[in-house]
């Protein structure tokens, strides 16, 4: 199987895990896992509607995959230092003093992933609306300039950049970090430790803008040894127990509403705490193309993104 967020996938066999760099429509357009026939998903027509044709798993109505689960990139924030939540991602784009009379200044975080950019895209879509950004993953030669400027002015407020999760649960207990853009895995954890909250309590928010977010969906090998047993395995995949018992753990969203009730570990508000209202909000990651639908003149293509993130993170 692949299980892929989007951007990046990750590789199921029976002997393991293993990370693969691949962008979804790369692994679909290089044919490396084949279309999924929801009929033979007894449980199919138990997914959210609002994911069962989502466009990242779904080509020409052709189904890839099945869906997971989902959620927002969320703004973490110590609560000591925001007593309220911030209400704009400028606490981690722009320097600045933050309500404990302190600069920003080495206190913030921002992920170090190609579709980063696409969460400076999606600030100036609010910021400066005569830029004209419909799409933060289709932009113009203008527009993602724009956004390459706003992340290198953010690269001198920037004291870390992240991309494991555990290293940025302990550089918010640790290394003075108080704000910056992560996963509802991270917030969870942090909240449950006892002794980090009575320390640097974080919370969690969704501002103004908006947040970019994922979407999970466990995909086929085109090559896949024993598609029965594949199919048995997407079926068992989105069994309302297993859902209910993975949005508590990773503090995400079900891709089978069902399971928002009765989960013993979720509870009854955990899909509400866990940002189910949430869905209109985010703009779920997805690969940037050159021939987009909403710049008549074209967008900038993936590669772009990979090429000129590398040069942010290395100060170029």
């Amino acid at each position: 199987f692949f299980s892929s967020r989007r951007r990046h996938t990750r590789f199921r066999n029976v002997t393991g895990v293993q990370t693969c760099a691949l962008p979804i429509f790369r692994l679909i357009s290089g044919k490396r896992v084949q279309p999924v026939n929801v009929d033979l998903i007894p449980s199919w027509k138990t997914v959210d509607e609002r994911l069962q044709n989502s466009p990242w798993h779904t080509v020409d109505g052709v189904h890839y995959g099945v869906p997971y689960q989902w959620g927002a990139n969320v703004l973490a924030y110590n609560t000591k230092v925001f007593p309220e939540a911030p209400k704009s991602w400028a606490v981690v784009f722009e320097e600045q003093n933050l309500p404990d009379g302190k600069s920003n200044k080495g206190r913030v975080q921002a992920f170090d992933g190609p579709i980063y950019i696409a969460d400076a895209a999606l600030y100036l879509m609010h910021k400066k609306p005569e830029l004209g950004i419909k799409d933060p993953y289709e932009l113009t030669e203008e527009q993602y300039k724009a956004a390459l400027d706003l992340l290198r002015a953010q690269r001198g407020i920037v004291g870390r950049y992240w991309h494991d999760a555990f290293i940025q649960i302990d550089d918010f207990k640790n290394e003075g970090v108080v704000a910056s853009s992560s996963w509802p895995f991270q917030v969870n954890i942090l909240q449950a430790d006892k002794d980090a909250m009575a320390k640097t309590p974080i919370g969690s928010t969704v501002p103004e803008e908006g947040a970019t977010g994922w979407a999970d969906t466990t995909m086929m090998h085109a090559d896949a040894p024993h598609p029965n047993c594949a199919y048995k395995w997407l079926e068992h995949s989105i069994n309302p127990k297993l859902q209910g018992d993975l949005a508590a753990w990773f503090g995400s969203v079900p891709a089978v509403l069902s399971a928002c009730k009765g989960n013993a570990l979720l509870t009854d508000a955990g899909c509400d705490v866990n940002g189910v209202g949430n869905f209109e909000k985010i703009h779920f990651w997805r690969t940037p193309v050159a021939k987009c639908t909403s710049q008549e003149a074209g967008c900038v293509p993936y590669y772009r993104w990979v090429t000129d993130m590398i040069a942010v993170l290395g100060g170029r």
